[in-house]
């Protein structure tokens, strides 16, 4: 994807700003010649910035003909798939109102989500004290009782953020090709400085005698640019984002971004990398407040803590939020070869992020799920008992997460068992034309995918849920037919949902034109035509021309009309009478005449 139009906001203008400034030098021991630095950043809601494009995902089966014939009663066009996915981004086509075409395009029942494409801010804050060089997160987390077991080796975790810098002496050992899904190319340098100190709290190298180590120092890190010089993304490009890291061996990612929890086009993708084992965590973000978002069984959402295991004051609450994680004063890396401390829920989501890559490490064969959790289950309540929203599950426990996930090395089960599924609309009745199909599917592990049949037909198939289908019964003959859904899991077990009859009743289309009968009649001064015509259906329109120039039109089937000779010029003509119906099927009949 080339990068996206977007007008900048100045700082001084916006609630969401982001801004890197480097902290005096100190010679702080074996730390003489670091670089502390501090980001800074003012309290972010779950707001965003509008950008005048959509995100849509057509339900299954729908083809681009029908879509764009939706999109021009919309006033709005596509623009193309996101990595040849069933995501697609739309632009305005005409002076209609962002929510005026989202209500169409929902009202149309073609699309399983449909919501703009909003521009979303890294989620970082201030730091406290920006000269801490301690990593006194890791300790909080138990991450040296997971060292002794394993250290992240053997997986990859994609960062999604500003780039990385990939010659940082901490960072450079666990390197691996990423992608700038901004520009479109292989240039993932950091342009902005955030994206190298998410990663370095993630998988800063150990043992090599310099700065600190992340929590997963074993991990390889995919550095995937997806904002602007700006540090400010997109749903679009986290998407993007996601999509190639499932396609290229992460499985793990993390998105240091506000508001991105509340994104359907950024669960989707996360879904298409939860059917490959992986799994996303995303930053819940730095308002200060209790935030609307909804729970999403495709993300782990990630509030702050401090060092007291107290709620960081800048982070973001909500039922929306998983688990908690140390976020105020992280030494990490930053751009250009220093270090330095940051806070915020950027520099807790990787954390979480991290230890995700632990557990797999210490278990490849655990699902998505297994994963969630491991992390989840293991976590050291705060707050009130069990769940709440501050906290969610409680604080992430590194060495509890790693000791789950071997536990379960010996007894992962055989997946022995199929989905159910069941069409939940429509169950029954008449149907006609673009014919939307709702099916429920669930499993014991997960479902992968979701195929339709209509009399025994495939007629498309849907990998994300919400399972939703478009089929077009135009193609089947009218009467009863029989709908079913087959519902399939990653090991390979299937199950068809119960049939559901439906009878379709389409208006065959009209191709049969009018038929025109003609006569004449002379008179004195000239000459009377009787026309009329017949068709199979209703003969909407009549006209006569005169050498090519109309003369007369009527509705109905029937037209007299009396040319008088003087009205014609010395020599040959052709006279045409023409039929229409309401189909707009044409035929004509023309007889020459001599003055």
């Amino acid at each position: 994807m080339t990068a996206l139009d977007h007008h900048h906001l100045d700082s001084h203008n916006c609630r969401d700003s982001y801004q890197v400034g480097a902290a005096p030098l100190l010679l702080v021991g074996a730390l003489a010649s670091a670089l502390m630095f501090m980001y800074a950043e003012k309290a972010q809601s779950a707001t965003f910035e509008p950008t005048g494009r959509l995100l849509v995902q057509p339900r299954a089966g729908l083809s681009d003909k029908d879509m764009d014939r939706a999109m021009k009663i919309a006033s709005a066009r596509r623009l193309g798939r996101i990595n040849n996915h069933n995501l697609q981004l739309v632009e305005m086509a005409g002076v209609a109102s962002t929510d005026a075409v989202i209500k169409k395009l929902r009202a149309s029942k073609l699309f399983k989500m449909v919501e703009e494409d909003a521009r979303v801010v890294v989620a970082a804050t201030s730091v406290s004290d920006p000269y801490y060089a301690s990593s006194w997160h890791l300790p909080t987390i138990n991450a040296p009782l997971a060292w002794d077991f394993n250290n992240g080796s053997g997986t990859v975790i994609a960062i999604l953020d500003t780039g990385v810098d990939s010659t940082h002496p901490d960072l450079a050992p666990n390197m691996v090709p990423g992608w700038n899904v901004y520009d479109n190319n292989a240039d993932t340098a950091d342009v902005y400085g955030h994206g190298t100190a998410v990663a370095g709290t993630a998988a800063a190298a150990a043992n090599d005698g310099i700065g600190s180590a992340g929590i997963a120092w074993g991990a390889k890190i995919m550095p995937i640019r997806i904002s602007d010089t700006n540090g400010y993304a997109y749903f679009s490009t986290v998407a993007q984002g996601i999509y190639w890291a499932a396609d290229h061996g992460a499985r793990v990612v993390n998105v240091s971004f506000n508001g991105v929890a509340g994104s359907a086009t950024v669960q989707a993708a996360a879904d298409y990398l939860r059917a490959k084992g992986g799994v996303v965590v995303v930053a819940a973000g730095n308002s200060g407040t209790a935030e609307a978002m909804a729970p999403s069984a495709s993300l782990l959402a990630v509030s702050a803590t401090d060092r007291g295991a107290v709620k960081a004051g800048f982070t973001s609450t909500g039922a929306y939020v998983d688990l908690a994680a140390p976020g105020v004063g992280i030494f990490t890396t930053t751009r250009g070869g220093g270090y330095g401390s940051a806070s915020g829920t950027s520099f807790a989501s990787p954390l979480v992020a991290g230890a995700a890559a632990l557990a797999i490490s210490a278990n490849p064969a655990l699902t998505a799920a297994q994963v969630d959790a491991v992390v989840l289950t293991t976590a050291r309540d705060l707050g009130a008992v069990g769940y709440d929203t501050t906290f969610g599950s409680g604080l992430l426990n590194a060495g509890a997460i790693v000791a789950a996930a071997l536990s379960q090395k010996m007894s992962v089960p055989i997946d022995a068992q199929a989905p159910s599924v069941a069409i939940s609309a429509p169950l029954g009745g008449t149907v006609s034309g673009l014919v939307p199909v709702n099916v429920t599917a669930s499993d014991n592990v997960g479902v992968a995918s979701v195929d339709l049949y209509v009399n025994g037909t495939k007629i498309a198939t849907d990998n994300a849920t919400p399972f939703s289908f478009s089929w077009d019964s135009g193609k089947f003959a009218n009467g009863a037919v029989s709908v079913v859904a087959y519902a399939y899991d990653a090991a390979g077990n299937s199950k068809a949902s119960a049939p559901v009859t439906l009878t379709v009743s389409n208006i065959a289309a009209d191709t049969v034109a009018p038929v025109v009968l003609l006569s004449t009649q002379t008179f004195g001064y000239g000459i009377i035509f009787n026309a009329s015509a017949t068709d199979n259906v209703t003969v909407s329109s009549m006209s006569l021309t005169i050498d090519g120039k109309a003369v007369a039109n009527v509705t109905g089937s029937s037209l007299v009309y009396a040319v008088k000779f003087r009205t014609l010029s010395a020599g040959g003509h052709t006279l045409t009478v023409s039929a229409a119906d309401t189909a707009g099927n044409k035929s004509s009949k023309s007889i020459s005449i001599t003055r």
